[in-house]
């Protein structure tokens, strides 16, 4: 027989005895499932009294120290997002808010109602409401707002409505807080939001404003004019030349606060823009003729200039054509603001309130069935974890070596050593 043939069949030998002895320490090792149910079985009484003992810390917990929890619903659908509508100018808006930074880059109107929900200033102004730092027993009122949130949660659906979600140990209390929420949200939704309409009935109120103090200004002035000249009203051609110049100014006047509303959106070319100034430079050459301007006096006008109006009359015609002037531009000005306004109450989103939270009759939690079954199974599978460490350890205490180790290893990890 060669010598490379009897090698290699003394290697094949060796590893035939290698995978042998590598077999019977797998068999050693491997856990017998029979021996172990017999052990369990054995140890089923003490198995059954850390359930029993389980089962009781969880009853007394459950039913002693554990309030009763209620649940209230209350269900919204947000207005519907339309292309250019007063919503969707609020989500574009809401990106630059302060209060709200967490909103922006929205992506429909439930998001940002959601976002809106869960805001710091709701949750202040619920907390305030219903005096929930003392309710809740915290000290600080940022924990008062974790707890709140905690127990508050809003949903929307693929129906798009809004589910507002609040838990309390008091079941009024948890549906006073759900409708809160609801008017909470309401308020802050007619705070926000500021439509194209609204933009321009503040503009158009500010104007008002302003023009109803020149209108006042002006009939001072043309009183005391009364009482220094002795002139009531002069009349005739200066009359009419009077009126007719106050409403051309009044007029030109609305026009540019017009024009002056209309470029906050668009720019010098703009038609509507282009419009409005040929009919402001018109209305001020017509101005400048009625005026008898000798720059712009043409042939054949035979109306007086105004130079040669008597001195005192001329001051009152000057100070009542002030008065005429302001009141037409005030009557022009209110028209507008009251245009403006209609707009804004037809633009401003309204929420549709699906149903109101009521008081809920039944107890949302806590799960105690759920919490007594698995109590059960904790304290089984702590039972039975103890019998087979007590069993292993009896078991080492047979054998002379492992006890003498084991007896080293309580020594040592005795506190008193």
């Amino acid at each position: 027989m060669p010598q490379d043939t009897v090698v290699s069949h003394s290697e094949t030998s060796l590893d035939n005895r290698s995978n042998i002895d590598l077999f019977q320490d797998v068999q050693e090792n491997q856990i017998d499932l029979i021996e172990l149910a017999i052990l369990l079985l054995q140890g089923k009484k003490t198995i059954f009294r850390f359930m029993l003992a389980t089962v009781v810390v969880t009853a007394v917990v459950v039913f002693g120290l554990m309030k009763p929890m209620y649940t209230a619903e209350a269900t919204f659908l947000p207005p519907q997002t339309a292309p250019g509508s007063g919503m969707a100018q609020l989500a574009s808006q809401l990106g630059s808010l302060g209060a709200l930074g967490a909103l922006s880059g929205v992506k429909s109107s439930s998001e940002v109602y959601l976002g809106i929900l869960g805001s710091r200033t709701i949750a202040d102004s619920l907390i305030k409401q219903y005096d929930l730092q003392e309710v809740y027993g915290t000290k600080k009122f940022s924990d008062t707002a974790k707890k709140l949130k905690s127990r508050s949660s809003f949903e929307t659906g693929k129906n798009t409505l809004i589910t507002i979600t609040v838990e309390d140990h008091d079941s009024k209390r948890a549906a006073d807080l759900a409708n809160s929420y609801l008017d909470a949200l309401r308020e802050q939704n007619g705070r926000l939001a500021l439509t194209e309409a609204g933009q321009r009935r503040l503009f158009f109120e500010q104007q008002l404003e302003r023009e109803k103090n020149a209108l006042a200004d002006a009939e001072v002035e043309l009183k005391k004019t009364q009482e220094q000249t002795g002139l009531i009203a002069p009349g005739g051609q200066a009359q009419v030349e009077i009126e007719t110049i106050a409403q051309t100014r009044a007029q030109i006047a609305s026009l540019q606060v017009e024009m002056a509303s209309l470029k906050q959106g668009a720019t010098d070319e703009n038609p509507a823009v282009v419009r409005l100034q040929t009919q402001i430079s018109d209305l001020q050459q017509q101005l400048r003729r009625l005026e008898n301007d000798p720059a712009n006096r043409q042939t054949g006008n035979i109306q007086p200039p105004t130079s040669k109006i008597p001195g005192l009359a001329l001051e009152y015609v000057r100070k009542q054509r002030e008065v005429k002037y302001n009141e037409f531009l005030f009557e022009m000005i209110a028209k507008q603001y009251e245009a403006a306004r209609l707009d804004e109450s037809r633009e401003s989103p309204v929420l549709q309130v699906v149903d109101r939270a009521v008081v809920p009759d039944k107890k949302s939690g806590p799960p105690r069935l759920l919490l007594m079954v698995s109590s059960c199974f904790l304290g089984a599978f702590v039972g039975a974890v103890y019998v087979i460490w007590a069993s292993f350890i009896r078991r080492l205490e047979d054998e002379t070596a492992s006890a003498s180790k084991l007896a080293t290893l309580r020594k040592a990890a005795s506190l008193w050593h």
